[in-house]
């Protein structure tokens, strides 16, 4: 299993890393209270933020389509860097201020014998987002607070706060090329302190939110959504159309679903649940014997194992009993159910 390593963001508050803190904990170690702060939320499941970037326009025009896209064409406001909100009829001008055409990255020559350089992206496209049903106002301060913190004098950026979907969001279009021509490189551990930092600002707002990797709460993948294969039906994609296929036939065969990738996803849960009681372990220790229950039975109550194939079969099942063809529960994929596997 990959190790994974703690470490300590600006803010002090240290990334929940089950494993590690299990090994520290074996080694007589105690939770600092900001630690003890992160267990508390993740055991008691409070809503967890999303921080996604989602590509960025490599042309003038691009951004000012995807300007034209997240303002709903005018519709709504775009709020700037400045704290100005502009109408569609500004958005050319706006942009026009941000000088893209200059960005060094348009420029970039190919080496000899090489092939030409992909065009960069003029903007990082990024969404802030919280579950229903947090007040879109508050999301939309907290957002306004991370990009200040994250960009403000260093990059331009502009934001347009969206309702219209049960997940309060804000979209937030940021200069790629800081005020000096550095690139702005957005990794993973960047990804991850934004979603830290993210949730801070939310309960800075007075919003109960957590930032944790989905592997310690127990869920391995996002929950597939069976809209997203009936899209792809009609869509020029047929690979996951294949893979329900394919399902579709074992189920008819065997009645069930086997996949040789289950094996590995019940050795990880079994070694997250472990790490956790160990950590209610320590908790007890340090006179935390309320929540040391409470992580006990969050770890005793993580979500189901599923392969991706489960997950699909699962999907498969649901649509034909809507459909009014399903014939008994039966029909249910195979899943192992004690408590030391799929727990």
């Amino acid at each position: 299993m990959t190790k994974r390593a703690v470490r300590l963001p600006r803010d002090g508050v240290p990334i929940l890393d089950i494993h590690a803190y299990a090994r520290f904990a074996s080694l007589g170690g105690r939770f600092s209270p900001a630690q003890v702060a992160l267990i508390a939320r993740t055991a008691r499941r409070l809503p967890e933020v999303m921080v996604k970037v989602t590509g960025g326009g490599k042309s003038a025009g691009a951004v000012r389509a995807h300007l034209a896209y997240i303002s709903r064409k005018g519709r709504l406001e775009i709020e700037t860097d400045a704290g100005d909100h502009i109408a569609q009829e500004q958005h050319k001008a706006f942009l026009a201020d941000w000088h893209l055409e200059l960005s060094a990255g348009q420029y970039r020559k190919a080496r000899k014998g090489q092939p030409t350089p992909r065009a960069s992206r003029l903007v990082k496209n990024i969404v802030l987002s919280m579950p229903h049903p947090t007040p879109p106002e508050k999301v939309l301060a907290a957002a306004r607070a991370f990009a200040r913190e994250k960009f403000a004098g260093q990059h331009r950026y502009a934001m347009v706060m969206h309702t219209d979907q049960p997940n309060p969001h804000v979209h937030l279009v940021v200069e790629a090329e800081d005020n000096h021509g550095r690139k702005l490189h957005i990794d993973k551990p960047m990804l991850r302190e934004w979603r830290e930092d993210f949730a801070r600002l939310m309960r800075e707002h007075g919003i109960a939110a957590n930032a944790t990797p989905r592997f310690v709460r127990g869920r391995n993948k996002r929950k597939a959504k069976w809209g997203e294969f009936q899209a792809q039906q009609h869509g020029t994609s047929t690979v996951l159309l294949e893979r329900v296929k394919d399902v579709a036939k074992e189920l008819a065969e065997t009645g069930t679903i086997r996949d040789p990738g289950r094996a590995k996803l019940i050795e990880t849960r079994k070694a997250i649940v472990a790490s956790w009681m160990k950590a209610a372990d320590v908790l007890d220790t340090q006179g935390e014997v309320a929540l040391a229950g409470e992580v006990r039975y969050f770890a005793n109550h993580l979500p189901f194992v599923l392969t991706d194939k489960e997950r699909l079969a699962a999907g498969f099942l649901r649509h034909r009993r809507r459909q009014g063809l399903a014939q008994r529960p039966a029909e249910e994929p195979t899943r192992e159910r004690s408590e030391d596997c799929t727990r």
